[in-house]
């Protein structure tokens, strides 16, 4: 099992490479961003790429999973026939709906809630969509070949690609938000460019009606399911929007993204985990070393956040060399958000973890009403709260809504793929981080770095001092 764990490890370590690199050189725009453009700017970027993630489900409809799964087994159709049919959709379904998006940007800039003199950022917005849609499924297919030293190399162009451009355009030539567009276009043509090679080698004009009857009816669920996630992640900026104004929206942005740390781990075992509990479905002790993985994920999870929560005032203060901090002081305001994303996305790695069983038992049908009723939720309760609380209103109704969705996906997981997860171990884990978040309101009267440090010590001593890892299973697996 040992070894198996340490499969994992390495390649979420080699696909974190460039994840890690790529959203942290991305977070680095965040001094920039926030000490060149103003708040309201800044909220007007946010909020478009909060249309853009959800956006890109109707444009991929959920074929990815597909791919996964139906690329993995060649139960139904060849290998070239299970990469090109996939590819084929997304490609003329992505074509049309930014193709339209193009075509009617102007008439479209009250969809997007912004001023109709801003209309050529949409134009900017169809072909970043599509761009990202097409590389979608040759990415996939790297991650499903083992190929992750290619796939890191290739999102590491793509990020140079990114931050020259935008430290050229924005720094150097002190061009406006526009620009932020420009560079990801830029960025996500080449990629796509680079992955070409890979579509080359594997599309196959056919069609395979009986692998298409079978996409349709595992892919097709993901598209609500894939909705009401990226619902939950975004619609916060509309709504924020909507019910206060840009300004709050770039604080509450700027915030956000200081979660970035957290999204990373997450990010970074996400793209691990699917392939690796698809390839282990069939061992015998596969349930045992999933309940493992659990475990394991939500200890260095704490970790993170146990670290960020109680040192994030000193984090965004951190003077740059020539003018500014980490993050402007205009934004600082916001602060008192970061535990609860953080928690959030702790929340979500818990439902990527639970995927697992009903990914291999094709339960796919679930996910609509597991995600489904989560942004419900999450859109009602922004509407009660932000009134009354503002920005912190919408972190709470972002964590409420990540807690239902790993209640709603344990449930239905269990019921066809029942796993004894190391429930005593779990709950210690959840006690430590309720004892972190009550140490960063304490630290809110008593701020001093010295006992910041005694805190972090003696918290995360307690994942030893209670046996939730050994501290021999470590020495193991290093």
């Amino acid at each position: 099992m040992i070894d198996k764990l340490k499969s994992l490890s390495k390649d979420t370590l080699i696909y974190g490479t460039s994840t890690i690199l790529g959203r942290f050189l991305n977070f680095l725009f965040v001094p920039i961003y926030t000490n060149l453009f103003l708040p309201a700017e800044f909220g007007i970027v946010a909020n478009i790429y909060a249309y853009i993630a959800i956006l890109n489900v109707f444009l991929t409809v959920g074929l990815e999973s597909g791919y996964f799964k139906f690329a993995s087994t060649l139960e139904v159709g060849s290998e070239k026939e299970n990469f090109s049919h996939p590819y084929i959709g997304i490609f003329l379904n992505a074509f049309l709906m930014s193709g339209i998006l193009f075509a009617f940007s102007t008439g479209l800039t009250s969809v997007f809630q912004i001023d109709v003199s801003r209309g050529i950022l949409l134009k900017y917005t169809a072909l970043i969509l599509f761009f990202d849609a097409v590389t979608i499924v040759p990415f996939a297919y790297l991650r499903l070949q083992h190929k992750p030293m290619k796939f890191a190399a290739i999102r590491l162009v793509n990020i140079v690609a990114t931050v020259v451009f935008n430290l050229l355009f924005i720094v150097v030539l002190k061009k406006g938000i526009e620009y932020v567009f420009i560079s990801n276009v830029i960025a996500s043509g080449l990629t796509f460019i680079l992955l070409l090679p890979i579509v080359w080698k594997n599309i196959k004009i056919s069609f395979n009606k009986e692998l298409v009857k079978e996409l349709l009816k595992f892919s097709l669920p993901y598209i609500p399911a894939g909705i009401s996630s990226n619902i939950i992640q975004v619609v916060n900026r509309p709504i924020l929007t909507a019910l206060t104004n840009d300004y709050t929206v770039g604080v509450f942005q700027a915030n956000y993204r200081l979660g970035i740390f957290m999204m990373l781990f997450v990010s970074m075992f996400e793209f691990a985990w699917r392939p690796f509990f698809l390839q282990n479905a069939k061992d015998p002790n596969a349930k045992e070393l999933f309940a493992k993985v659990m475990t394991l994920f939500l200890v260095i999870a704490s970790v993170i956040f146990i670290f960020l929560t109680l040192f994030i005032d000193n984090i965004v203060a951190i003077p740059l060399p020539h003018k500014g901090y980490l993050v402007g002081k205009a934004y600082w305001g916001g602060l008192s958000i970061v535990p609860l994303v953080l928690l959030s996305y702790i929340f979500y790695g818990i439902y990527i973890n639970l995927m697992a069983g009903i990914y291999i038992e094709k339960k796919t049908k679930y996910l609509p009403y597991i995600t489904g009723g989560a942004a419900l939720i999450n859109v009602a309760a922004n509407f009660i709260l932000i009134p009354v609380m503002g920005m912190m209103g919408a972190a709470i109704t972002t964590l409420l809504s990540y807690i239902t969705m790993a209640a709603g996906i344990y449930f239905a997981s269990q019921k066809f793929y029942k796993i004894h997860y190391e429930y005593t171990k779990i709950l210690f884990i959840f006690i430590l981080l309720a004892a972190t978040v009550i140490s960063y309101f304490f630290l809110k009267y008593f701020d001093y770095l010295l006992l910041k440090i005694a805190i972090f010590i003696i918290i995360t001593s307690f994942i030893f001092v209670l046996k939730i890892v050994d501290i021999k299973i470590i020495k193991r697996f290093f």
